[in-house]
């Protein structure tokens, strides 16, 4: 059973995905690759999340205005079932 097949079972469901990335930039604000989101799809290379949350420091419940994808060779961090109403530190 390969990677796309494990998470095909979760559409539906809210997840925490983390990417390799040691950070990304959006809108000129730098910030950890820690979504959070409904999984919406799954296909040959990229999953989908929408709605999805945004970890950034200064704005810790960001909620991105479009779908987002991501390439399944750059997810590290794969969590199903996980509550976008769930507090971590980001720092």
């Amino acid at each position: 059973m390969n990677l796309k097949d494990v998470i095909n079972d979760y559409i539906g469901q809210e997840v925490l995905i983390i990417l390799s990335a040691h950070q990304l930039n959006l809108m000129g604000q730098t910030f950890r690759p820690i979504f959070i989101g409904q999984l919406k799809s799954v296909t040959d290379g990229f999953v989908t999340l929408s709605p999805v949350t945004v970890k950034m420091m200064n704005a810790p419940e960001y909620q991105f205005p479009t779908p987002l994808r991501f390439p399944l060779e750059q997810i590290i961090v794969f969590t199903p079932n996980f509550s976008s109403k769930t507090i971590f530190p980001l720092s």
